[in-house]
């Protein structure tokens, strides 16, 4: 990691997830409907992968979803927390220094935590890196507008009470850019989509309840350090309620999920013509009067 990236304490980052690891099960919606998703197009994918790693893996949660989904014979983890001891062989890593050989798995997969990273460009040249040749990357993070109605109340009412705003909710990338750093990672047939996933809760602060479950609490490295006031936080529920509220009288919340998927680089992989190599012309499918 370079030393001008240093957008989250990372620090931080890893003592919320430490702290949430006891009780994630209760907190785990999102984490679970993610990772069926990820199964489901691991399914689309007619190929085996006898060989896989969980990156930033969270209670086996992906083991247990994939299944016999992608053939997976040897499913090591990367593991997140230092408090969690789980089955087979794990590690405890930093994801943006992997201990991981070259060319060691034909599957790397991640389930909702590249969104903590900072050298995101460094981190998928080492996933790249460790895939064998035509091995297959494939991740899902939060990205784009997700949790846009609270920071928007957050901002609003931190403005408001305080009479200026802090750094309280991440940075978030969007599809586009995720697409074209796969691409600058050296990935071949790279592709970035997303789902938006809409949600709601009982009141703001289920959600934060919620969020801290998850570990997903506020690790923006230039954030206010002092605990938030009282009468921001209370500001930012009734102006969440009195805008985002839905039919139920609950509010609304969106979290906005890109899927990212791109091979290690082979032989066999469809390639884009050379320029000038075609074998027909244009014209050739014009009808006369198209033609210039």
């Amino acid at each position: 990691m370079t030393a001008d990236i240093y957008i989250f304490d990372r620090k931080s980052v890893d003592l919320h997830r430490n702290r949430a690891s006891g009780n994630l099960d209760n907190h785990d919606f999102l984490l679970q409907e993610v990772a069926d998703r990820l199964g489901d197009r691991l399914l689309d994918i007619t190929r085996t992968f006898p060989k896989a790693l969980d990156l930033g893996s969270q209670h086996e949660l992906l083991v247990r979803t994939l299944g016999s989904r992608g053939d997976i014979k040897d499913f090591s983890a990367l593991e997140y927390s230092a408090n969690k001891e789980t089955a087979g062989e794990t590690n405890l890593i930093h994801e943006e220094l992997l201990p991981v050989e070259a060319n060691s798995f034909d599957l790397v997969i991640s389930n909702l935590c590249l969104h903590w990273v900072n050298d995101l460009p460094g981190t998928f040249v080492q996933i790249n890196r460790c895939l064998k040749p035509d091995g297959l990357f494939l991740a899902a993070m939060i990205g784009g507008e997700s949790l846009k109605e609270l920071r928007s109340a957050l901002m609003e009412a931190e403005m408001e009470v305080e009479g200026g705003v802090s750094p309280r909710v991440s940075p978030l990338i969007d599809v586009r850019d995720a697409g074209a750093l796969l691409q600058r990672a050296g990935f071949a047939l790279p592709v970035a989509d997303f789902d938006r996933i809409e949600v709601s809760y009982a009141s703001a602060f289920d959600l934060m309840k919620e969020l801290r479950g998850m570990g997903e609490t506020n690790a923006v490295h230039n954030r206010r350090k002092n605990f938030t006031r009282r009468e921001t936080l209370l500001r930012a529920a009734e102006i969440y309620q009195d805008k985002f509220l839905d039919d139920e009288g609950r509010i609304m919340v969106t979290f906005d999920i890109i899927y990212l998927a791109g091979w290690a680089p082979h032989d066999s992989q469809q390639k884009p013509l050379r320029p000038g190599s075609a074998t027909a012309s244009l014209a050739d499918f014009l009808t006369p009067g198209e033609k210039s």
